[in-house]
């Protein structure tokens, strides 16, 4: 599902046959209404709360671990992480738009190093949240997000390599693969709707212990990256027929962001605003 990546397409016009873009453009604006929508969440339900000291309303939604009485080491590190997650979801899908890294380029610059900062506090923020406070309930939860924090770090390095020596064909890719892990929270909401759209909760754990839990783990940030990786590899050297079969994955996934996303807003996000 991370053909969100698709987004980045090359700067060059698109063939008038070309489903693979036309695709990618329908699962980026997929993605970006799912996470507009999340930004939104995050803004009205963590944000006042959270300026204003009142730590404590963050337990007014189900959550794992949020405010605890005597920890403000704790809490602080919880306010911001919610504050920068909303930063890193809108700044990720604006550096994915072409048309701003071609005419407002100083723009692309400076939010894409605010994205790597984001992106970088946030994935070790994930290890201290899950290895220092435990905020886990199942080791396979914890696992994956260890694996994803560290994604994070090896792409943010490596985009930020690449920038550095020039290598802007290399850079975009890293930064496609960076988006596509750095968004697995975001992912994880979005599948466990989805999966509950279309199976009623099959394998889903009270505890996040069930085996369609283990799977999501590891699939937020593997399985978005995964497609991503096909939309590259297609849009650089695939056949014709390997286009027309990851333009049809992307297509698919969409409508599948869109359904999730819908059920994201209604259950989880839309009833605590």
């Amino acid at each position: 599902m991370a053909t969100i990546d698709a987004a980045i397409a090359p700067a060059r016009p698109v063939r008038r046959a070309d489903w693979l873009g036309r695709s990618a453009t329908f699962c980026y604006l997929a993605i970006a209404a799912g996470q507009l929508l999340f930004v939104a969440f995050i803004l009205l339900y963590y944000y006042p709360p959270t300026l204003t000291g009142n730590f404590a309303a963050w337990n007014e939604k189900p959550i794992i671990t949020g405010f605890v009485a005597g920890d403000t080491a704790g809490n602080l590190f919880f306010a911001v992480h919610v504050l920068m997650a909303a930063v890193l979801t809108f700044g990720g899908l604006v550096q994915l738009v072409p048309a701003i890294r071609s005419r407002w380029p100083a723009l692309h610059r400076w939010n894409g190093r605010l994205y790597l900062v984001s992106a970088l506090t946030l994935a070790l923020g994930g290890f201290w949240m899950t290895w220092g406070r435990g905020t886990w309930l199942a080791i396979g939860g914890a696992i994956g997000i260890t694996l994803d924090a560290l994604l994070i770090i090896g792409f943010a390095a490596l985009a930020w390599q690449a920038v550095r020596s020039r290598r802007f064909v290399d850079h975009r890719r890293w930064a496609i693969r960076l988006f596509a892990v750095a968004s697995a929270v975001w992912f994880m909401r979005v599948g466990y709707m989805a999966w509950g759209l279309a199976t009623g909760g099959a394998g889903i754990g009270k505890a996040m212990d069930g085996p369609f839990d283990l799977f999501l783990a590891f699939a937020n940030s593997l399985l978005p990256l995964a497609v991503a990786e096909l939309y590259l590899r297609a849009d650089a050297r695939g056949t014709p027929a390997a286009r027309k079969g990851v333009a049809a994955l992307l297509a698919l996934s969409g409508l599948v962001i869109l359904a999730g996303s819908a059920g994201a807003w209604t259950m989880m996000w839309g009833p605590y605003i």
